[in-house]
């Protein structure tokens, strides 16, 4: 059964800034339940129902008054399957801006693709990452109303399943000047936990910028941990997700994520 936190994880991700007063849970769950239906299809890359949820992240950036870059939603791209390389893919990553008077920027990322069809069964992606998605909504209508001191970009990757491609694609053709980054914040699997527990991964890699997220515990009824980056002996998470690309790039990041169970395809 599922344990939706997406509005709980507003308070670790940017503690003292979020009440959950603030945060519509029935829309934020509406978004996953959307994305992670059968029409959708599974969400795959450079598939029917890829595009579509990728017409449905821009649909709703556009309603919450996010800003294009170029005149755009869409920083598209193409590759040769990592795993096929005689197939070709086209993918489409969707983000939008927030304005600020400063220059620096913060980067929040979810990715908006899944496995799609395998066989004849769809692999809905609830958890992976229809969770994520939903709360990139959540932030970017909160922040749209409740400014930060900071620019905030809000992007939906693509190809992530397929070998973090559309994370790729944007470290290596920022829209901004990377030495204006302050951090990715980025979120994947973070709708289901029986043990009602979430991971912020990166600490030991960024100490200085995880000092901020020490009372986020004390704050929320779910607890918040440290781990999974290399340095407690569990599996590492450094590269198991998008933010991989902006570390390679020396970019800090926060993973949000819950550790794996048997029902995130």
């Amino acid at each position: 059964m599922f344990k939706p936190i997406p509005a709980i994880i507003l308070f670790a991700i940017f503690p003292g800034f979020i009440a959950a007063q603030d945060i519509n849970l029935d829309k934020t769950l509406d978004h996953l339940r959307t994305l992670s239906s059968d029409s959708f299809a599974g969400r795959g890359m450079d598939a029917e129902g890829g595009k579509m949820a990728q017409e449905y992240v821009a649909s709703n950036f556009d309603s919450l008054g996010l800003q294009q870059f170029d005149g755009s939603w869409f920083q598209e791209f193409n590759v040769i399957h990592p795993m096929k390389r005689n197939k070709k893919l086209h993918g489409r990553n969707v983000m939008g801006y927030l304005n600020a008077e400063s220059d620096q920027w913060i980067i929040i990322s979810s990715h908006h693709d899944h496995m799609g069809i395998v066989g004849d069964e769809v692999f809905n992606g609830a958890d992976d990452n229809a969770s994520g998605t939903a709360a990139l909504f959540a932030l970017a209508e909160y922040f749209s109303k409740n400014p930060l001191p900071h620019n905030l970009i809000f992007i939906a990757f693509d190809g992530e399943e397929t070998g973090l491609l559309g994370s790729r694609n944007f470290v290596d053709n920022l829209p901004i000047s990377k030495e204006k980054i302050i951090a990715n914040v980025n979120m994947d699997m973070i709708g289901r936990n029986d043990k009602s527990e979430i991971y912020l991964c990166g600490a030991t890699h960024y100490p200085d910028l995880f000092a901020r997220f020490e009372e986020a515990d004390e704050q929320v009824d779910i607890t918040v941990l440290l781990g999974h980056d290399g340095a407690d002996g569990k599996q590492d998470w450094t590269t198991a997700s998008d933010h991989g690309n902006f570390h390679r790039q020396g970019i800090p990041f926060v993973y949000i994520g819950e550790e794996d169970h048997e029902d995130y395809h």
